[in-house]
């Protein structure tokens, strides 16, 4: 992939920062590309990668020979907007991050749900270890990324593709804000432990409801932690 180029990041931050803070309403248009270009100080190129960017984000409606236009990101975004939304402004949105848990939460008891009929009987094994390892770590940073191993494994094993590729797009934010879901790894761990023999034991209920009373303790730790 093309390095990006700064000016265009420049551009990108601001224009989504204009969009999701509301300065620009939906069905808005925006100012031309070389008005944007003279008002930022930056070249044609530049605007126009920041533009192509926003456009795939699903924040914007660029349609030739017409103004671009902001769309509404909540009918038209993906996941890749939530990291946006979530620190918008430089800072946190709390209702966000509460939604974000949420659907994470939603996400995981179904996917150990599904993993229970689905798994092999290596994906078995590996979750075991997995949550015998989380169980005997100490180090805050070394069990997160147990954790999430343990999680990616659950939804691999669950065998659907996209709630694979959900669990990527919630890697991106979780590692690039590793410190603000430290707090997660201070739930207490026996759920680990229950969800895996549950799973290696065919008993889809079981390891929904142990996952969700971990993801559900996880939230509250989170949510607690914030200032």
């Amino acid at each position: 992939m093309a390095e990006r180029s700064p000016v265009a990041e420049r551009i990108f931050g601001r224009l989504v920062e204009d969009v999701l803070s509301g300065r620009y309403e939906p069905g808005e248009k925006l100012p031309t590309q070389r008005t944007l270009a003279a008002e930022l100080d930056a070249n044609m190129a530049s605007v126009r990668e920041a533009v192509k960017r926003l456009e795939q984000l699903g924040l914007l409606d660029v349609r030739q020979g017409d103004a671009m236009r902001v769309t509404d990101w909540r009918t038209s975004g993906g996941l890749d907007v939530v990291a946006h939304v979530l620190f918008a402004a430089g800072g946190l949105d709390r209702g966000m991050l509460a939604h974000l848990m949420e659907a994470r939460r939603l996400m995981l008891a179904e996917s150990a749900r599904l993993a229970a009929t689905r798994r092999s009987d290596d994906q078995a094994r590996r979750l075991l270890a997995l949550a015998e390892r989380i169980a005997e770590t100490r180090e805050p940073a070394a069990a997160q990324a147990i954790d999430f191993a343990f999680f990616a494994e659950l939804v691999e094993a669950a065998g659907n593709v996209v709630l694979m590729l959900v669990t990527n797009s919630i890697r991106r934010v979780y590692f690039e804000r590793a410190e603000l879901f430290l707090p997660l790894v201070e739930a207490p761990r026996d759920h680990y432990g229950r969800a895996a023999r549950a799973v290696e034991r065919g008993q889809g209920a079981a390891a929904a409801r142990a996952i969700s009373d971990l993801a559900a303790a996880q939230e509250r730790a989170l949510m607690r932690s914030l200032p």
